[in-house]
């Protein structure tokens, strides 16, 4: 009886520890965003890089060197496609300035056409200067980034160190911190621990490769259709396209917007208008229908509604972030509640066979 008092006594103990341990890790890493965010790149990105080390060491190769060998490959396939495309992207938003007149131009004469409409058959007089307001807001807008700049370039240059530098050691010593991680865990609840550790990196780890493939499809596809028809900014539209597809539901009808308004400011109404905005819908189409159902639903395995209200959630508290991060953390949120579920209500069918 003191044997078994012991031993309740001790896991009780090491579960109270545990508990703590990971109370205390939550807030250190809400307390420190400089260091939580880049520490939470480099584990997506540790989770996508992680198979290729060990496909290297086969050949026999050392660990260390495996690692640079992958930093190498990394580095190249993301720096050349930049460098190669750079300048086309560079001139293309230089470019872009000599349109944002002809944007302020076409906004003005449609609500002046608006405003005398509304007058003379509905009585109701619009304000006059509420275009130039709202383009004084984007403006002032833009002027707060601008004056954020040196702030948001320091950030860029502190994650360009801390990254690589998170992702190495995670690459490197990624099991022995998990080793060390399951030696805390009472034993009561090892076998489930360690499982929900693997499915949580094998989950989130492919949903974050699936979203970087889908968002490439669809950028690629609006990049080579918009050259195809011959519209100015093609690689610039495709970046954003890509780029607003990684946000939920919204993010495809984002990346439109532009596209069709600088088609619209070259060509007005037109059958170039109507061939950009198919592309827009055909790329989205082969999206939703093909490239989401294969690649990203059937990874994450939620409920639709769920989906919705994950994305809504996000959204309200942490904006476009939330929305994007939303997903994989509703998904995350549905492995732990399962792991809980099956120790609070076991199934018993199997022994009572």
């Amino acid at each position: 009886m003191i044997l078994k008092g012991n031993i309740k006594s001790s896991s009780l103990s090491k579960t109270i520890f545990f508990g703590t341990c990971i109370f205390l890790f939550l807030v250190l890493i809400a307390s420190m965003p400089r260091v939580s965010f880049p520490l939470f790149f480099a584990f997506v990105l540790s989770l996508i890089f992680k198979p290729v080390v060990p496909s290297l060491r086969k050949f026999g190769i050392p660990k260390t060197l495996s690692i640079i060998i992958v930093f190498i490959v990394f580095g190249f396939l993301f720096i050349y496609p930049i460098l190669k495309i750079g300048p086309t992207i560079q001139k293309e938003s230089e470019n872009f300035q000599f349109y944002v007149p002809k944007i302020e131009k076409l906004l003005n004469e449609n609500y002046a056409k608006l405003r005398n409409n509304a007058s003379e058959k509905l009585g109701v007089d619009l304000p006059e200067d509420i275009v130039n307001k709202g383009i004084l807001v984007v403006q002032n807008e833009i002027g707060d980034i601008l004056l954020q700049a040196p702030n948001l370039l320091a950030s860029i240059l502190e994650w360009l160190l801390l990254v690589p530098l998170f992702l190495f050691f995670l690459l490197k010593d990624g099991n022995k911190i998990k080793r060390g991680f399951l030696k805390l865990v009472p034993n009561s609840i090892f076998e489930r621990a360690y499982n929900l550790v693997y499915q949580f990196n094998l989950q989130i780890g492919d949903y974050i490769f699936a979203k970087f493939v889908e968002a490439s499809i669809v950028g690629l596809i609006i990049t080579c259709g918009l050259l195809i028809i011959d519209v100015r900014f093609a690689f610039l539209l495709g970046i954003v396209a890509g780029v607003t597809n990684i946000i939920p539901y919204i993010g495809p009808f984002l990346g439109m917007i532009p596209g069709l308004i600088l088609c619209f400011l070259d060509f007005g109404i037109s059958p170039t208008l109507g061939a950009v905005f198919i592309l827009y819908m055909v790329a989205n189409i082969i999206d939703l229908a093909f490239v989401f159902p294969i690649l990203v639903s059937k990874i994450v395995d939620l409920h639709p509604v769920l989906v919705v209200v994950s994305v809504i959630i996000g959204s309200q508290y942490l904006g476009i972030v939330g929305m994007i991060i939303s997903i994989p953390l509703a998904a995350s949120l549905k492995l732990i509640v399962r792991e809980i579920y099956k120790n609070v209500y076991p199934d018993t069918s199997r022994g009572s066979l």
